[in-house]
């Protein structure tokens, strides 16, 4: 069975009229999203039309943010800033 795995999105709170769902990856299928955020009534229904089961992936408890360990676009569009600068 295909598998679509899912998480919610953190800045997205129930009501705000925007999609809530993050799509993570797919398993077993070909299926190709061309629009990564979702609502839980589209997900639904993508996945009853394919047969997929969907996995809700747990969020993380925000421990880790600001420690510098994600390496993101800013971090690295600053560290190239910074390397500029110093040469």
């Amino acid at each position: 069975m295909a598998k679509i795995f899912v998480r919610e999105r953190n800045r997205v709170g129930k009501g705000e009229g925007l999609p809530r769902f993050a799509i993570v990856g797919v398993h077993g299928s070909d299926l190709k999203f061309f629009q990564l955020h979702v609502r839980k009534s589209e997900l639904d229904a993508i996945a009853q039309a394919v047969g997929a089961e969907v996995v809700m992936l747990p969020r993380g408890t925000g421990k880790d943010v600001g420690d510098g360990s994600g390496g993101g676009k800013r971090e690295r569009r600053s560290g190239r800033r910074r390397k500029a600068e110093d040469a």
